[in-house]
């Protein structure tokens, strides 16, 4: 009998190491290179250069399936500074490649080059790349679409095929140029002339009839379209003209399949959809433009457009069939992007935080700087904006990025007293705060979390200034969105919401305008991880803070070594 048992363990044994060979086997490294450089490009009647991946704009589409390694190396030939940030890639252990300028490495000087190496670790659906460096992020972006792995498939109807769908904004100008103004007089930046699919605004907009984005698709077929909300500044809603969606997944995470006529997405945020081609043959707008909540503020109101046509579509002698246009929510309709955000669900069960370690409460909004004497502000009030985390500022270092300083012992980098509550508390969602509340405190603060930590935030927007809906992205990690409701959080009567079945999981979360969310994760990736608003004003201002999630025990919860070709700062 003992020799049996001992015999079936070696066969179990000498099994699951086959089986680990095999999916070892099936994983690939994958190499690219990445050269960012300037690129002549055309839009709205105008040529102007442009920084892009690869002379590509949008950049490249990165295909990679579950389990594989990236191998991206990125050489920098233009006149700025740059970095690449791999939205919503865990990154576990690999911190050092998340891109982040100054958060987790230098930057990539003109001239310089630097590699990014990590592991896709069991995530499946639609993330992207992007510029993690000023305003780059304006062009530098592209998808990254992680498939099943050989032997798994989608857990839904296979798709006949596949098309990614990156909503952009652009401007007639060098977004370099409308930040580092907008920085220098402390007032608002430019708002964009234009929206854009897949990198073309559009035949709504002057000179862009003969480079509208066309989709092909036959009658009676499934199709997976993969939506991206790449635009700096501005959420979008998205739909289709003629069209349901049937949407099952975001941030690269699957979703309990729903149906709707419109999907709402923050800069940051992906949406997976299914549509049918059953409709009369012929060609069907897809279209976005702003949802917009923050009040008395310009903002591009203008509608970027694409073509879904069916191939049996007839084909007049002259032109083609004018599109059928689709209705879209008024750019203020709250209602209708609360009602998508609220409609997520993760599949089936999953297995929520429960034993609550680090409980946190974090404000976010806009603030107030007084403007420096001798100088002349174009803020309210003649001072400057600015944005905050529970009253912090967030300044980036200059000499070592927090996580090189972090990894070294070098002091002096940054502090670790990031409050876990506002310093003061009011009503926060009052159409009259003090203005003695509207000053901000610039810092370099992080918040230190332990390895293996349950941590719940509740995520709080203010009416200082003005409220406004902001998109929350976690480097480094997923999380739970357990709730989310309107005006203030009230720890007595609005954990009774909390959903501890089935939330979705996402890696950015919409804070509803003068509202809040409450996010759950497990701290089980050592580094630095920034935490921000992705409307990228709002992180010029000032909008972010970092966890700092100390070393576990042995080397697979440590984090790695740096490489040796990370850049210097100096």
């Amino acid at each position: 009998m003992e020799s049996q048992r001992n015999l079936k363990t070696l066969f179990s044994c000498a099994f699951l190491g086959l089986l680990h060979l095999f999916v070892f086997a099936a994983a690939e490294v994958q190499y690219h290179d990445f050269v960012v450089q300037e690129t002549p490009v055309k839009r709205l009647c105008k040529t102007h250069s442009i920084i892009t991946v690869n002379g590509q704009f949008p950049g490249p589409t990165l295909e990679v399936k579950n389990g594989d390694t990236l191998v991206v190396k990125v050489v920098n030939k233009a006149q700025y500074n740059v970095t690449i940030h791999w939205h919503g890639i865990r990154q576990l252990r690999t911190a050092w490649a998340d891109g982040p300028e100054f958060v987790t490495q230098c930057p990539i000087r003109p001239g310089g080059s630097y590699t990014y190496r990590f592991t896709i670790n069991g995530q499946e659906g639609t993330l992207w790349w992007h510029a993690h460096s000023s305003w780059l992020r304006a062009t530098v972006y592209g998808a990254l679409i992680i498939h099943p792995k050989a032997d798994s498939s989608y857990p839904f109807p296979m798709p006949k095929r596949e098309a990614p769908v990156i909503l952009g904004e652009w401007w007639d100008a060098n977004p370099i140029d409308v930040v580092n103004e907008a920085t220098r007089t402390g007032g608002a930046p430019n708002i964009s002339d234009a929206y854009t699919i897949n990198g073309q605004p559009g035949d709504l907009y002057n000179c862009s009839s003969s480079d509208t984005v066309i989709i092909p698709v036959d009658s009676g077929e499934t199709n997976l379209i993969r939506v991206i909300n790449a635009a700096l500044n501005n959420e979008l809603f998205f739909t289709i003209a003629g069209h349901q969606m049937t949407v099952v997944g975001a941030d690269a995470s699957y979703l309990k399949p729903f149906t709707t006529n419109v999907i709402m997405l923050g800069p940051g945020q992906t949406t997976d959809v299914l549509i049918t081609t059953n409709q009369p043959p012929g060609r069907y707008y897809m279209a976005a433009r702003a949802y917009f909540s923050a009040q008395n503020a310009s903002f591009d109101n203008t509608t970027t457009t694409a073509i879904l046509e069916y191939k049996s579509a007839p084909c007049p002698a002259k032109q083609p069939l004018k599109p059928i246009f689709p209705s879209l929510p008024a750019f203020n309709d709250t209602g209708a992007a609360s009602a998508f955000t609220t409609s997520l669900r993760s599949p089936s069960k999953v297995n929520v935080p429960t034993d609550i370690d680090e409980n946190l409460f974090f404000t976010v909004g806009l603030g107030l700087f007084d403007c420096p004497r001798g100088q002349t502000c174009s803020g309210p009030n003649g001072k400057r904006f600015t944005a905050s985390m529970n009253n912090v500022s967030f300044a980036l270092p200059r000499n070592f990025s927090i996580l090189q300083a972090h990894h070294h012992g070098i002091n002096g980098v940054f502090t670790t007293d990031f409050p876990a509550v506002p310093p003061v508390q009011f009503d926060y969602t009052s159409n009259n705060v003090s203005q003695a509340l509207w000053q901000t405190v610039p810092g370099t603060k992080v918040y230190k979390l332990k390895y293996g930590s349950n941590v719940q935030i509740v995520l709080q927007d203010t009416s200082i200034v003005t409220p406004e809906n902001h998109p929350i992205h976690i480097h480094g990690y997923d999380f739970y969105i357990v709730a989310e409701g309107f005006g203030n959080f009230n720890s007595q009567t609005d954990t009774g919401k909390f959903n501890l079945v089935d939330p979705p999981m996402r890696n950015t979360v919409a804070v509803p305008v003068n509202g809040w969310a409450v996010i759950r994760f497990v701290a089980d990736n050592p580094g630095v991880w920034l935490m921000h608003c992705h409307l990228d004003v709002h992180i010029t201002w000032g909008l972010a803070m970092a966890f700092l999630v100390e070393n576990g025990f042995g080397e697979l919860q440590t984090l790695e070594a740096p490489p040796v070709d990370l850049p210097e700062c100096f």
